[in-house]
């Protein structure tokens, strides 16, 4: 049975701007399922150009880099995970409501959920952020 990780919004902005969280994604990508709802990879299309061309990357870099992230991590629409919408808001709520479709899709695959968000523990869901995934992901 293949491991299963809902990633947050700052993951695919790792995913694209650092090291370790694209090795990781390279490295386990074949073992482990990793899915994202579809307004993650909204906001890092938001946000990456810019920052990108803050730190000089091209514009054609950052695509690239989108266009492999998209290979590797799935983006899910609401319409398969908006049953969830309830209880995520529920688990969520206090915390920052806008996170939800994260928390719902995390519900609906039965999954954890990979951020650097401590929003998201508390929530009744296994949270990993980038420093420990991988125990997740090596373990049997």
């Amino acid at each position: 049975m293949s491991k299963t990780l809902v990633l947050d919004t700052n993951i695919l902005l790792r995913a694209v701007f650092g090291v370790k969280v694209p090795a990781i994604l390279d490295r386990y990508k074949q073992e482990a399922d990793f899915f994202t709802p579809d307004v993650c990879y909204d906001e890092l299309k938001k946000y990456a150009f810019s920052i990108g061309a803050k730190r000089g990357l091209s514009s054609e870099h950052i695509d690239n880099t989108i266009g492999w992230l998209e290979k590797v991590v799935r983006s899910v629409g609401a319409d398969i995970y908006d049953d969830e919408e309830a209880d995520a808001k529920n688990r969520i709520g206090a915390r920052d409501i806008n996170d939800w479709p994260i928390v719902a899709l995390a519900l609906t695959l039965d999954s954890g959920i990979w951020t650097e968000d401590h929003d998201f523990f508390g929530t009744g869901l296994s949270t990993w952020n980038s420093r420990n995934v991988e125990i997740f992901l090596s373990s049997r």
